[in-house]
């Protein structure tokens, strides 16, 4: 069993293209043993994004703190503290802080090789 804090989680950058102000912390995942899902906490400073993405696989999401807006490639849909997300496969997404606090939040996503 895993048991810590999360801030003694590495911090780190997404090398992903197309991010603004975004670090997170892989909670949980294969390193751990974790073979079904992965748990991620993401922290993205105020007027900061992540891309405007899809890819093949859902996520879950959970906002912790802050606020902001997701957006797909026609909309935006405001969000806060408390409100949930389900992502399905190949649905556009962004996740905006608008707020100026750090917007933080839970994502799961499948353990991937």
């Amino acid at each position: 069993m895993k048991h810590v804090h999360h801030t003694e989680v590495e911090l780190e950058e997404p090398a992903e293209p197309g991010v603004k102000d975004v670090k997170l912390r892989w909670l949980i995942s294969k390193k751990d043993g974790a073979e079904n899902f992965a748990m991620r906490l993401f922290e993205i400073k105020s007027g900061g994004y992540t891309p405007l993405h899809q890819h093949d696989w859902e996520h879950e999401v959970f906002i912790l703190e802050g606020n902001g807006v997701t957006r797909d490639k026609t909309s935006e849909e405001p969000f806060k503290a408390g409100d949930i997300f389900f992502v399905p496969a190949m649905e556009w997404h962004q996740f905006v802080n608008i707020g100026k606090e750090t917007l933080k939040f839970l994502c799961l996503i499948p353990c991937k090789e």
